[in-house]
């Protein structure tokens, strides 16, 4: 498909497509959706730079819509822990080429097993502070950790929330399972550093 050619939501269904020019001769406003080959959904028209200089719109930022779900980020922590305890486990293996004796090498594993949480604690706060605003697994997943706004977050944010996951874990995991009482799906970290984990908007 040519990549001039846009596809437009009117009364609720796609229509189109339709190029440029044919654009002008359409009733769209800034809000109205649109699709060209390439973008993996539908954006407002403002949010599309061409169409921008093309009709006159100004970028309109909009608060997110479309929370990720529970089981979404449940899965996408399952894999996080599952990618750093694979490194864990491959170090430990590597570690009893030197070390002798059952005992030993049980403690071996044991003892440094906390650290596992403390990668997740470091490695959380950086990756979702990156441009990606995601780890691996919220990658896989396409969610994000964004503030109120949908902006990227700082360091210092993502450090918070990451660190303050204990009040959502003390609780019997109360902190987390709020997030099914919450209209934006937070549960009380998110609550705690202001932020907002959301997904791709689907039509």
């Amino acid at each position: 498909m040519n990549p001039d050619q846009y596809t437009v939501v009117i009364n609720g269904k796609p229509q189109g497509p339709y190029n440029l020019t044919e654009l002008k001769g359409l009733n769209i406003s800034a809000n109205t959706f649109i699709r060209k080959p390439g973008m993996d959904d539908y954006k407002e028209a403002h949010a599309i730079p061409e169409l921008r200089e093309l009709l006159g719109f100004s970028y309109q930022k909009t608060a997110p819509q479309y929370f990720a779900a529970f089981d979404q980020r449940l899965l996408a922590s399952v894999i996080d822990h599952f990618i750093i305890f694979g490194f864990y486990t491959v170090i430990i293996l590597t570690s009893y080429i030197f070390i002798e004796g059952k005992d030993q090498r049980i403690m071996a594993f044991l003892v440094p097993f906390p650290s596992i949480f403390i990668v997740k604690l470091i490695y959380g706060s950086i990756a979702e502070a990156s441009k990606s605003q995601a780890t691996i697994g919220k990658k896989l997943l396409n969610i994000k950790v964004t503030d109120l706004e949908g902006s990227r977050v700082s360091f210092g944010i993502s450090l918070v929330r990451n660190f303050s996951k204990i009040l959502s874990v003390i609780p019997v995991f109360f902190g987390y399972l709020y997030s099914f009482l919450n209209r934006k799906n937070q549960c009380w970290h998110d609550i705690a550093a202001n932020t907002l984990v959301i997904k791709d908007r689907l039509i």
